[in-house]
This record gives structure tokens, sequence and C-alpha cells, in this order.
């Protein structure tokens, strides 16, 4: 009589669990919130592209919320605050600081909210998927050695505390400090990820340094940012690389004239919207084998930008 009752007890629970499973595979994605570093950078109109897509094919009439942090942890952390009162299913999020962010991530977590972070990790998130930015910082610094040989003066453009911008300047350093006779004439000047704050900077350094042989910005705005002062300064004795792969980065590569001569690529678009996927997989209650997916960059020159497929081709 023991063993029935045992059998029944555990032909119940089988059956209960196998229901638990498909309701939570079955919960419809209703709505999302999107907070990003900055909605003026088409990287990041790129990815809303990339997750707005991807969600309208699992249901058309999800509700998707953008907001820019621009760059601004409190302010970032506010609008966390305020999906969670809306109650969305899935944050996605571009993390303004590696670490900082945590506490407002396990606050969603507890409100039963998945997070998936893209481009950048997020202390905790349910998911991530990013470019591996070590390697993309790696490119385009070993791009400047093999142009300036194995001595010279470089320059670092830093940018926001966010993990893929310490992670590209990690990448550039390895580069340059495997060659003794390159120096780093400077690497802590913050240019925001903006060409505005790129301009700003490398007026400031190049009235600082008159003998420059490479610079590598943390992205493609900076990069800019950076041959604009050197256009209005009437410097040009250098070369410029940086990290996007942008469409702004096409024109100068195609240009043949700017200094700016290689970026190491990511894919926004793809990598969004592979991010959403897997979040809706978590939110299901499908958690992924590897809960972190990192996306080769590709180094983007004037040789093989015929061949490069863009932000903005077609998908």
């Amino acid at each position: 009589m023991r063993k029935i009752t045992t059998l029944l007890a555990t032909t119940a629970i089988a059956g209960m669990l196998a229901v638990t499973g498909a309701s939570a595979q079955d919960k419809e994605l209703k709505s999302i919130g999107i907070s990003v570093g900055l909605l003026g950078n088409p990287f990041f109109v790129a990815t809303i592209k990339g997750i707005e897509d991807r969600a309208k094919e699992i249901n058309p009439d999800v509700q998707v919320t953008s907001v820019s942090a621009d760059y601004d942890l409190n302010k970032q952390v506010s609008q966390i605050d305020n999906f969670i009162a809306a109650g969305v299913d899935i944050i996605m999020l571009n993390a303004v600081d590696a670490k900082a962010i945590a506490p407002a991530v396990k606050r969603a977590q507890n409100a039963g909210i998945t997070v998936a972070a893209f481009d950048v990790s997020a202390p905790g998130a349910d998911v991530t998927v990013m470019t591996d930015n070590v390697a993309a910082g790696r490119k385009a610094c070993q791009y400047i050695i093999d142009q300036i040989g194995e001595e010279g003066n470089v320059i670092i453009i830093n940018g926001p505390a966010s993990s893929s911008i310490i992670d590209r300047v990690e990448g550039c350093k390895e580069v340059f400090s495997a060659h003794s006779g390159i120096t780093v004439l400077s690497d802590d000047q913050n240019g925001q990820g903006s060409r505005e704050g790129g301009l700003a900077v490398m007026q400031g350094l190049l009235t600082r340094f008159d003998d420059i042989d490479g610079v590598f910005a943390i992205n493609d705005p900076t990069a800019i940012g950076a041959a604009l002062a050197a256009k209005q300064l009437g410097r040009s004795e250098f070369i410029i690389t940086a990290v996007d792969g942008a469409p702004d980065i096409e024109k100068e590569l195609e240009s043949g004239s700017s200094l700016i001569k290689a970026s190491a690529s990511q894919d926004p678009y793809v990598m969004a919207g592979q991010a959403l996927k897997m979040g809706v997989d978590a939110f299901q209650g499908n958690k992924a084998a590897e809960d972190t997916v990192l996306l080769d960059p590709e180094l983007i020159t004037a040789d093989n930008l015929e061949e490069y497929k863009g932000w903005t081709d077609p998908r």
C-alpha cells in the first residue's frame, strides 16, 4: 500500500511540474523597457531597432518603451525603478556603470522582472550579449602598431565606466604594453563616448602634446570628435582608430582623407536582438546553458570596407 501511495504522489508531483513548466513557457510577452547609454548615438538606435523587431516577431502587440540614460547613473537607476513600477516583463539594459547598477538590477529581479544586458555587462543580469570588447580594443590598437611601428607616442581617449569601455581600454593597453618603444601619453581623459566629448578632450590633448603618432578612441563618435579637433588645429601627423563600425565611420574610411583609419566593428542590431530572445527564454523559465554570449568584432579599414555588412544593411 505504501508503494502505491508513493507512486501516486510521485505521479501527482510530476503532473504539477509539467503544468508549471507549461504555464511558464506560455507566459505572454506584453511589455519591455529599454534603457540605453545615449539615444543620440546611432549605435543605440540600431540596438533598439533590433530589440523591437525581435519582440514584434514574438508578440506584434508588445509595448516597448525606450529611454536614454545620457550616461548618468542616477538617471538610469530612476528609469529602472520606473520600469519596475510599470510592471514590465523584461528590462533591456545597457548599463552606464559596470558595478554601481547592481542594486537596481536586483530590485527589478526581486519584482519578478527579467533583466537582459546588451553591449555591456550588468552585475546579476539574467542574460548578457555583447561584443568581445577586449578583442575589439586589441584589434584597433594592433592596427596602430602595424602602421607606426615598434616606437611612437600614443593616446587613449577613455570614456564612461561601462564594462565595454573598460574592456576595450584593457585590450588596447595589452597591445601597447607589449612594445617597449610605445609611450602612452594619456589614457584617463573621458570623452563621454560622444562626438562633442571627443572634440573637447582632443583639443586639450593637442595643446599638451606636439608629437603624437596614434590615437585610440573608445568608440566611433569619440573618434570623429578627435578628428575634428585635429582638423581645427591643423594637426595631421597621427592616425586614429576606434570601435563600432558605425555608418559615419564607413564614410570616413571611404573618403581616403580622414585621420580615422580603422574601427573594430560591432553589430548592434543582431546583438540586442539576440539578447532579447535570450531574455524572453529566461522570462518563460528556460534558462540558457550559457548566460553570457560574446560576439567577435571585425576590424574595418578602407581595404575591406566593400565586404563589410554595416549597421544599416537590410536584415
